[in-house]
């Protein structure tokens, strides 16, 4: 048996051009891409596929991109028969596995990701926060980085996406110091990310609670399989919880590393990242190199897939 997992990639994996190719050869995908158009009262397609890249990288342009061509892509897959028995999604990408679990219908997500990028945009002022990646250091040195740079303001963990891989979120003078330690403790790499605002931190609190509003407006149901939430990396099915993860998840870490050896240690063994870019896949690479990963972001790569995985069934 083949145990699938569906995982899907958040903010920074977007570029112009995403999503065309599959849209002018896929019926399904075109018809994510148009139902998100009128779900939006604007063309996300033809940002997506044509930009401008400035108006694309706009966080509250850029979550319903994402979000879209994500569920397009997984549309498809389920159509060709392949279905997972797992999903997780990165931060942005959590919506996209909630769509797939039936928690939410799309026209719903696709406006809330909406709303919840420019909330999170709003909240903290242009240059007063940032983020940085720090790499090749253990979890406890850099949550001390943090704690010691914490005398000139907020500075916390925001992303553990892989072993050796973190990300700090913060005030800019904070974050720059906490930097500055990891270096100096040994961080094989830490540099400031090139980002609008300080994700997944206590800054971002004002946010969830803004979105907390649009949440309880919506038919939010209970999921149909496993969703791992980014804020526990624990399986999650009831909607009430749902819902409370989705407006903790704004201010709090996302737990990546964890999520994913918890469909590790639920037994899924195949995991496709649907969506642009291929950052997911390359994490689990670190975690685990006999795991089999795809990524599906164009024609040549959904059918090296479909190639692949032609036949298989779910034991989860």
């Amino acid at each position: 048996m083949t145990n699938i997992a569906f995982v899907f990639p958040g903010q920074g994996a977007q570029y112009v051009g995403m999503g065309k190719e599959m849209y002018d050869n896929l019926p399904v995908v075109a018809e994510t891409f148009d139902t998100a158009d009128r779900a939006l009262g604007f063309s996300i397609k033809e940002l997506c596929f044509q930009g401008p890249e400035d108006r694309l990288k706009e966080t509250e342009n850029t979550q319903p991109a994402i979000l879209t061509f994500s569920v397009a892509v997984m549309r498809e897959l389920v159509a060709r028969g392949i279905k997972p028995c797992v999903t997780a999604g990165l931060s942005l990408g959590e919506y996209a596995s909630l769509v797939t679990a039936g928690v939410m219908e799309f026209e719903d997500a696709v406006r809330l990701v909406k709303k919840r990028g420019k909330y999170m945009q709003e909240t903290v002022p242009m240059g007063v926060g940032t983020m940085a990646a720090v790499m090749g250091l253990e979890r406890d040195k850099v949550l001390e980085c943090c704690r010691l740079a914490s005398d000139l303001g907020v500075v916390e963990a925001a992303n553990y996406n892989c072993p050796g891989q973190i990300v700090i979120s913060g005030e800019v003078a904070a974050v720059e110091k906490a930097v500055e330690i990891a270096r100096e403790k040994g961080a094989k790499k830490a540099v400031i990310l090139p980002v609008s605002a300080p994700f997944h931190c206590s800054l971002l609190k004002p946010a969830g609670e803004r979105l907390s509003r649009d949440l309880a407006e919506i038919e939010v149901k209970n999921a149909s399989i496993p969703v791992i939430a980014n804020v526990n990396a624990m399986e999650e099915l009831c909607s009430d919880h749902i819902v409370n993860n989705l407006v903790e998840q704004v201010s709090s870490p996302v737990l990546w590393e964890d999520s994913m050896r918890k469909m590790l240690d639920m037994g899924a063994d195949t995991f496709i990242e649907l969506g642009p870019g291929r950052a997911l896949t390359a994490f689990l690479k670190k975690m685990d190199r006999n795991v089999n990963v795809y990524n599906i972001e164009d024609m040549q790569s959904l059918e090296k897939t479909l190639y692949r995985l032609e036949g298989v069934k779910c034991s989860i």
